[in-house]
């Protein structure tokens, strides 16, 4: 693919088995630091992320978009493992993390496919824009998941997680977010696409900032 010629396996700088060994070796040492330094469950929500992104999201996505949705579930489980290895208890709070991660993902990664959706093609991959070059069933997908981002991105506030500031930080964001989803809905453009995509890269970030910020004394 184009848009991964230049990473380190595509590109021959590492060979197959170099990366696998050295894949298995950082995934093994992970896994037993969660352990022994974290919790079980922790090292457990390690093992499930790298499994359902080997096992379940990367064979998928040659078979159907639902893919995206699966891969959605270990790119939102980073968080999750961060926080039982904190707190030692999967808390709601976990759970709202993982939710905003989710959420985030879908109209970021279908966003991506929009812009690259010869290419993908060219791999074989089913993504949703793939199969729809017309781009008449993106919208429905993109729009639903800001929308209900919009909606989830608030409760940090209404369970501890964040303060004030965060509330309305992340009701801002999320209606800016809302509305590139709902331009490239309506457009369909690649203009439009590279749009939402921008705002995804400064959603995640932004809105994981004030959380921290808003939990902060001064």
């Amino acid at each position: 693919m184009e848009r991964t010629r230049l990473r380190p396996l595509p590109s021959g700088w590492i060979q197959p088995a170099e990366g696998f060994a050295f894949g298995v070796t950082i995934t093994a040492g992970g896994l037993l630091y969660l352990g022994l330094a974290g919790s079980v469950l922790a090292a457990l929500l390690a093992a499930i992320t790298v499994g359902s992104y080997l096992f379940a999201y990367t064979p998928l996505k040659r078979k159907s978009p639902l893919s995206t949705e699966v891969g959605a579930i270990p790119g939102g489980l980073p968080p999750m493992i961060g926080w039982v290895a904190a707190q030692g208890t999967l808390g709601l709070e976990a759970w709202v993390l993982f939710a905003i991660l989710f959420l985030w993902q879908i109209p970021h990664a279908l966003a991506i496919a929009v812009l690259y959706r010869s290419d993908y093609a060219r791999a074989g991959f089913r993504f949703l824009p793939v199969l729809d070059p017309e781009g008449s069933r993106i919208g429905r997908p993109i729009v639903s998941h800001c929308l209900a981002l919009l909606i989830v991105g608030l409760l940090p506030t209404l369970t501890g997680l964040a303060g004030p500031l965060y509330f309305f930080g992340s009701l801002a964001l999320g209606v800016a977010f809302l509305g590139c989803g709902i331009h490239l809905a309506i457009a369909g453009s690649a203009s439009a696409a590279r749009r939402l995509l921008f705002a995804s890269l400064v959603y995640l970030p932004a809105v994981l900032g004030l959380m921290a910020l808003s939990k902060m004394s001064f």
